[in-house]
């Protein structure tokens, strides 16, 4: 399992990348659908990361900067969208 982690969470964020770019120009619902299966993929290579803190501790470590500017660049847009 441990071995093919990079590629699921590559496959995950090649679905993020895609079902944005079908959501926008081709099908807004297949683009969501693409959209959720790549956070879900991507969601489960975090966890399993975080399980092995020791072995996976650089990669967390840019997970969660990830996840923290995906919040603040959220509140920056509901900022702006509440106004």
């Amino acid at each position: 399992m441990k071995k093919y982690l990079k590629e699921i969470e590559t496959a995950g964020i090649i679905l993020l990348a895609l079902g944005w770019s079908v959501g926008h120009f081709v099908n807004l619902y297949f683009g969501a659908a693409m959209v959720a299966i790549g956070i879900l993929l991507w969601a489960f290579t975090v966890v399993v990361k975080a399980l092995d803190w020791q072995h996976y501790r650089r990669d967390n470590l840019v997970n969660i900067a990830i996840i923290m500017g995906a919040i603040i660049g959220i509140f920056i847009t509901l900022k702006f969208i509440v106004r």
